[in-house]
């Protein structure tokens, strides 16, 4: 395998020949159909996954099981990767979904449950490595990681990627973004459910010996989302909330899901701490936090050197000037970046709508992002 410096336009013009294979590949895998929740779909979305390794790259994954969730990591040499690539292939869209919502490719949008977070993604992932083999490159160094379980916060999946990327050169996020952007940096995550207990009583009867749960909860939703801090771009925000059991009775219990986000990991443990330290307003209730911090933020740093490198390709390629993004949404680079691995993110489609009904991926960007993929993989090989 030959190690001299690759033709950009070369490259880009072998992504754009193979972008009609490209675009038949999402769509077998957009097809399968693989919610989070539902094991086996995402045991049959790897399994579709490892089948088109095997076809476009002479190589198969391995599988990992973890806790019933099936990996793949598929490594290119036996010793720790310089490059990874991380994906995921279980999607929000529970089966079914593809009855009502077929994969379609009209007027140059591809649409179908998963095809923008993130099966085009996947999809890349393959293609640019083997863009590099069809050129006579070497793939050794290089880790294609695809997850089963990163729209459920990576739970079994975390130490998996933190493993592979621990000697890593760059680490790049098959994650999709806007047209002319990569993703330079993330907000943290946490996830906390609060729950006060109070004491039940009959509503019509006897109120006045319960402790209303549901009332007291009602008087801490304000403080919960007074823990955000607007000029630090900290937002805290309850989501799912419920009080009681029968409409008869003073609710003895009720709970909100609270969604904490952070671009710093001061400010995470500044809500951490402070969520977990909510007093009942109501005499004799009490407040119980379950949860916690679930990804670090992605900060700035961990990007800058790759979102240069990845401005420098693309002049070269032709393709347009790429900004860096920095979003509220967390990925599975949040975790290599608390790493200090060097991260970028955003590598995968150009498009919108991640979770929602009008999600889609354009497909002028796939073959110019491919290329810039494959060229920053080269780079780091």
């Amino acid at each position: 395998m030959t190690s001299s410096p690759l033709d950009r336009t070369d490259l880009l013009a072998a992504a754009e020949a193979r972008l009609p294979q490209i675009i038949g590949d999402i769509q077998r895998l957009v097809e399968v159909e693989s919610p989070s929740e539902d094991l086996q779909a995402v045991a049959r979305g790897a399994a579709e996954v490892a089948a088109l390794a095997a076809e476009r790259l002479g190589a198969a994954p391995e599988s990992i099981v973890i806790d019933g969730v099936t990996h793949l990591r598929l490594r290119f040499g036996a010793q720790s990767p310089k490059v990874m690539l991380i994906n995921h292939q279980d999607t929000v869209w529970p089966i079914g979904t593809l009855a009502r919502k077929p994969f379609s490719n009209q007027d140059g949008v591809l649409r179908g449950p998963g095809v923008f977070d993130m099966l085009t993604g996947v999809a890349m992932s393959l293609h640019a490595a083997s863009l590099l083999q069809q050129a006579g490159h070497s793939l050794e160094g290089l880790s294609i990681v695809v997850t089963g379980d990163e729209e459920l916060g990576s739970v079994t999946s975390r130490k998996l990627m933190e493993d592979e990327a621990a000697q890593a050169h760059a680490v790049f996020v098959m994650e999709g973004a806007l047209e002319t952007s990569l993703k330079v940096a993330r907000k943290g995550t946490s996830m906390y459910e609060v729950i006060v207990h109070g004491r039940a009583a009959h509503a019509g009867l006897e109120p006045e010996k319960g402790i209303n749960a549901g009332l007291a909860l009602g008087l801490l939703l304000p403080q919960i989302e007074g823990l955000g801090s607007p000029e630090l771009g900290t937002t805290v925000v309850p989501t799912v909330i419920s009080a009681g059991a029968t409409t008869n009775t003073v609710p003895d219990r009720a709970q909100v899901a609270v969604d904490a986000r952070a671009a710093t990991v001061a400010e995470q443990q500044r809500v951490d701490r402070e969520i977990r330290a909510l007093a009942a307003p109501l005499e004799g209730a009490e407040v119980e936090v379950t949860g916690g911090i679930n990804r670090p933020p992605m900060e700035r740093s961990a990007a800058e050197p790759l979102f240069a490198q990845a401005q420098q390709i693309a002049a070269e390629l032709g393709i347009g000037e790429l900004h860096g993004a920095e979003v509220g949404g967390a990925s599975d680079g949040n975790f290599t970046a608390a790493l200090g691995v060097p991260t970028l993110d955003g590598m995968g489609a150009c498009g919108g709508g991640p979770h929602a009904e009008h999600e889609h991926t354009l497909v002028e960007y796939i073959a110019p992002r491919t290329a810039l993929l494959a060229g920053l993989i080269d780079a780091h090989l």
